[in-house]
């Protein structure tokens, strides 16, 4: 294993950018997936994907989301955390630009999904206590950060 990493903390980094490489991978192709016509619909999408795979290995999600760990893995969070914020700032940038959202600063506000997203599953996670009605009200609180119109009902 010491041919390839030089240390505990570059292994656990190698996990970690691997494991969360995967689910950054997942988002980016819901956000792309052709049924999905409107902005709205693909920032729901990375939504839905994020917490249903979270909610599906609670205890890895717990773990990539707030686990106390090496600072050189936290380091990482960050740059994942960037990742997954270009994925949203994408898609609320088109949305923007075609006139289905209103004007927004699409990387301040995929930076606050980002946040919110992860806040709103860590607490349940740690807890073993992720309802039913998590994922639809994350996508309504999501709908409604965006300035959808009539969000209840998207």
């Amino acid at each position: 294993m010491y041919r390839h990493f030089d240390g505990k903390s570059e292994l656990a980094v190698e996990l970690f950018r691997t494991v969360v490489g995967r689910e950054v991978a997942a988002v980016s192709e819901a956000a792309g997936h052709p049924g999905h016509r409107s902005a709205a619909e693909r920032v729901v999408a990375v939504v839905e994907t994020f917490a249903l795979r979270a909610l599906k290995s609670p205890r890895l999600a717990y773990a990539l989301l707030a686990e106390p760990v090496d600072p050189a893995v936290d380091a990482e969070r960050l740059v994942f955390r960037r990742a997954f914020r270009d994925v949203f700032a994408a898609r609320v940038e088109e949305g923007v630009r075609s006139g289905e959202l209103p004007p927004q600063d699409p990387v301040l506000t995929a930076s606050a999904l980002v946040g919110a997203g992860a806040e709103a599953l860590v607490g349940p996670l740690a807890e073993g206590s992720v309802g039913p009605g998590t994922v639809p009200a994350l996508v309504t609180f999501t709908l409604r950060a965006l300035g959808v119109p009539d969000a209840d009902h998207a």
